[in-house]
């Protein structure tokens, strides 16, 4: 059984509550599973910001409950039917941290590689030209039992700064938005990927996939 749920959070209460980037709502979200405080997270988040409110969206495997900083009219939240994994075609909306990986070399302009001989990587930079975005995201749903289906064009959103605080420490991921269709390819694998997310960063709001099926008669 699964759960989808969506807050609608004024701004003026976010703030008062502290939620001023994404490390304050991955905090306070836990506040949704308030039994599982030490269990590896299973959930993913979506936090769209607007004027005037927040739209908080989590999908999870365990049933969420309503966190006291929520009022009972913003927040709504229903069990995920195993139909709805089901269809042929979607309409999506995802909110990703998309990165590639820097190759380290030695003084000779070798890649240093590890001891089971893959490259050794330093670090992970954001990805933000819109044709290798395209590709990571293809590489990502080919991977991830769908295919970003030419019906209707892919629309990329320009990569955004998500700045953030952790422990006194300053650092930021790189959000991109990206919206269209797509046709399921493998519906295990699919389902899969609905449940665990795309790409990194998860715990900071990116991942989720916001679906709409599309009767593809």
């Amino acid at each position: 059984m699964s759960w989808l749920v969506r807050m609608t959070i004024p701004t003026e209460l976010a703030y008062k509550q502290g939620f001023f980037d994404s490390y304050a709502w991955h905090k306070a979200l836990w506040d949704c599973f308030p039994d599982q405080p030490d269990k590896k997270r299973n959930f993913l988040t979506r936090i769209d910001e607007h004027q005037g409110y927040f739209t908080v969206w989590i999908v999870a495997q365990s049933e969420p409950v309503r966190p006291e900083w929520c009022p009972e009219t913003k927040y709504d939240s229903k069990k995920i039917a195993p139909a709805f994994l089901s269809h042929q075609l979607y309409s999506f909306d995802l909110r990703v941290n998309p990165t590639r990986a820097l190759v380290r070399h030695d003084e000779n302009g070798r890649p240093v590689l590890n001891l089971n001989g893959k490259r050794k990587s330093s670090k992970r930079i954001p990805i933000v030209k819109e044709e290798e975005l395209q590709i990571w995201l293809e590489r990502k749903a080919s991977s991830g039992g769908f295919r970003i289906s030419d019906a209707y064009p892919l629309e990329i959103e320009r990569m955004t700064e998500d700045y953030f605080s952790q422990k006194r420490n300053k650092a930021w991921h790189g959000s991109v938005r990206f919206r269209g269709m797509l046709e399921v390819t493998d519906h295990s694998l699919f389902e899969k990927t609905y449940y665990t997310g795309i790409g990194g960063a998860k715990g900071f709001g990116f991942g989720l996939l916001l679906l709409v099926p599309v009767n593809d008669k």
